[in-house]
């Protein structure tokens, strides 16, 4: 039976999820076209990306240059916005060999310009250089490739060891360390079975989720999944860009460690021998090689790699019932997550405590 959480308002999930649940109108190209020359006198040929809640376009021009002009979703709030540029300046300013985004300023001299779009909205733009390459999800990653993941992510970890902004305390439904306030989305999960396992995950998450406030926290990007990761098409085994930093927040450290394992676990195999965690490893190998974590965090991620899968069964089911035109995107990378949950529950909270302490001083 699945433990209720004292103080969870099940109707609040608006409040609780924010920009997630907001439907908005998309900016058309051509809207977009006109909205980059206006405000930053650049004429280009605009493609859409897939996004989760916001309007981002590749803008590419006649000299051959590549930029990237993101209109925010109507609920984004400015500061939180801010955050996420203010995060890619600092990185800029302090490890300027780190490959993320350069954000440009508008003509108005401004890094997030607000803007009324033709149906009436009030939404906020940005304008940030395009890094080429290839999407780690659209490649095949290799033990090199995934240790040299881990070294990046910690190299971006001591890059925000020192940044603060007003909007780093922001609640991301995507931080895990906020699993129980989406217990009211079960609600959303029509299989039963798939409810019984999520149900077990939160009952194991609930138990350990006093130990995340003892964890070191900092500012970071909290998102290093693979289509995050961008790779060198000259040289497959180097990360060429890191992007979206959309879930940019003040965490734990073994939050932001543990979301970049979940997105290189194994797959499950027809017995219970596999090692699901093996090829995450690889990440925690080269992460250490450049950034610490305490025995402490390392008994931890395992559990928060579990909060994680349930955390992306939850807001992707529930998301593509809200918004089936985008489903197909929204449920991209939920399926292989529930035979690797399943896994994790078939071993016992004290053997995944000590799956990775191997790898403590």
């Amino acid at each position: 039976m699945q433990k209720m959480r004292k103080g969870v308002d099940t109707d609040g999930l608006a409040a609780l999820q924010g920009d997630l649940a907001a439907p908005f109108t998309p900016i058309s190209l051509e809207e977009g076209g006109r909205i980059l020359q206006d405000h930053f006198g650049i004429n280009a040929a605009l493609t859409r990306f897939s996004t989760e809640k916001d309007d981002t376009f590749r803008c590419d021009t006649a000299d051959g240059t590549s930029c990237v002009l993101k209109i925010s979703n109507p609920r984004e709030v400015p500061v939180e916005l801010s955050l996420q540029i203010e995060v890619m300046r600092h990185i800029g300013h302090v490890a300027p060999e780190l490959p993320v985004p350069r954000v440009h300023q508008s003509l108005q001299g401004e890094y997030l310009t607000p803007i009324a779009a033709a149906n009436g909205d009030v939404r906020h733009v940005r304008l940030m250089s395009f890094l080429p390459g290839m999407p780690l999800d659209k490649t095949c990653a290799n033990a090199e490739v995934r240790e040299h993941i881990g070294e990046m992510l910690a190299r971006l970890r001591l890059a925000t060891a020192g940044f603060a902004h007003p909007g780093e305390s922001r609640t991301v439904c995507w931080d895990v360390q906020h699993l129980g306030t989406l217990e009211p989305l079960m609600r959303y999960v029509p299989e039963l079975a798939l409810r019984q396992l999520l149900g077990n995950a939160l009952n194991r998450f609930l138990d350990i989720e006093g130990l995340i406030g003892g964890c070191r926290k900092q500012v970071l990007h909290n998102d290093f999944n693979a289509s995050n990761i961008v790779i060198d098409p000259h040289n497959p085994k180097s990360v060429s860009g890191i992007i979206d930093f959309g879930d940019t927040v003040k965490t734990a450290i073994a939050i932001d460690v543990s979301t970049a394992m979940m997105n290189q676990l194994g797959v499950v195999g027809a017995g219970n021998d596999v090692d699901i965690f093996a090829p995450a490893n690889d990440v925690l190998r080269g992460y250490l090689r450049v950034a610490d974590l305490t025995a402490e965090e390392l008994s931890l991620i395992p559990h928060l790699v579990m909060a994680r899968l349930v955390t992306r069964a939850l807001l992707t089911t529930w998301r593509s019932q809200l918004f089936p035109h985008n489903s197909a995107y929204i449920l991209r990378n939920a399926a292989p997550g529930l035979a690797q949950l399943d896994w994790i529950l078939r071993h016992s909270p004290s053997h995944l405590s000590e799956l990775l302490l191997s790898f403590a001083d």
